[in-house]
Parts: C-alpha cells; structure tokens; sequence
C-alpha cells in the first residue's frame, strides 16, 4: 500500500519543477525565477507535456496539462500540486 509522503510539499515540487525546466532548456537552474510565468523561458507546449507527464510520474498524480495555463509558474504550480498531493488517497488494494 502507497502512503503519502509526508515531506513532498510545495517547496519540494518548485525544486523538482525548476530542475526539470532547466534541463529541457539547458540552462542552469539558478536562473529560473520561480515567480516568472513559466512560458517566458520558451517552454514550448510539446515540452510543457512533457514535464506535466514526468511530473505525474514523480509524484504519482493524475495532472492535467491544463494546470500549466491556470497555473503558468512554478510557485502557483508547484503549491497546486502539493495540494493535490495532499489531498490524494492511497492506493488500497483489497484481497477478497
């Protein structure tokens, strides 16, 4: 059975979402502004899927790639996400 993982936060998700943008760029992550609409760094919306699919990936989510137009930096993001982590149930699996 899957348990939330208590240390996954806003915090957390900004970091991983900031490390990933800037390996589809190819820059360096420090100048990635996590306030700055996520679009101003060229992220294009074929990358955009791509990251919303690692992201679902890494946080076990089920994340729309719409969140990225309600949500374009990755401070709204990543404090969205934390809360739908927050929020997820686990996975129980029952034996009959």
């Amino acid at each position: 059975m899957n348990q939330p993982n208590p240390e996954i936060n806003a915090e957390v998700i900004a970091t991983w979402l900031t490390n990933n943008i800037a390996e589809q760029l190819e820059v360096e992550p420090d100048v990635i502004d996590k306030g700055e609409p996520i679009e101003n760094y060229g992220l294009d919306s074929a990358r955009g899927a791509i990251l919303m699919s690692r992201a679902e990936k890494q946080f076990d989510l089920k994340i729309s790639p719409m969140l990225l137009w309600y949500y374009p930096t990755i401070e709204g993001l990543s404090e969205r996400l934390a809360e739908d982590f927050a929020e997820s149930e686990p996975e129980v699996f029952e034996i009959l």
